[in-house]
């Protein structure tokens, strides 16, 4: 019976080690040095080396001087990666229905007479979308421009330099990343608070 479990134990500590260690860990070596950002989260840092998050999970900014992105769907905390996922309201469900209406009266309030872009009142599949479109970030204009007291032409030219493309050209519309919009507009335009 040795005979027969020896090959059985060697071979299985040999794919387990080739599997298990080597091959994940060359993975994760190439990686590194093949998309040294991705491999390491897409970390967003300050001058000074800070880490304030990541351009991939979106972040609640809610002060008037900031742009703000799409709802999260994560509860109870926003945002939060660890419980990543949809709200699985559909779109008959009375409570998804009752808190779109008001973000949109929220939203219309803030804007009169502006179409409210619908990535503005609805998360993403994940929860943690951390792009707008490009009318999300125009319909907020007004708002950031007053805030700041800042030219809403430069604030254009501003979102305009950071905008995304389309996936392939073809896939999508054109995005901007909340947070590093955000960055930009502390780098050119300073909150007076």
């Amino acid at each position: 019976m040795l005979q027969h479990l020896r090959p059985t134990l060697v071979l299985l500590t040999l794919f387990t080690l080739l599997t298990g260690l080597a091959y994940p860990l060359a993975i994760t070596g190439i990686a590194r040095q093949l998309f040294p950002l991705q491999a390491t989260g897409s970390l967003v840092q300050r001058a000074d080396g800070t880490v304030i998050g990541s351009s991939l999970i979106g972040q609640a900014f809610t002060r008037p001087d900031y742009f703000h992105g799409r709802p999260s769907a994560t509860s109870p905390t926003p945002y939060n990666a660890a419980a990543s996922g949809g709200s699985n309201l559909g779109p008959t469900s009375k409570a998804l229905i009752e808190r779109i209406r008001a973000d949109t009266a929220a939203l219309q309030a803030e804007n009169p007479g502006a179409a409210v872009p619908v990535d503005l009142v609805t998360a993403s599949g994940s929860g943690l979308d951390p792009h707008i479109s490009l009318a999300a970030a125009e319909f907020q204009l007004p708002r950031v421009a007053r805030a700041r007291d800042a030219d809403p032409q430069k604030l254009r030219a501003l979102i305009a330099g950071l905008a995304e493309p389309e996936v392939l050209g073809i896939l999508g519309e054109p995005v901007v990343n909340v947070l590093q919009l955000n960055l930009a507009l502390d780098a050119a335009f300073p909150s007076p608070g």
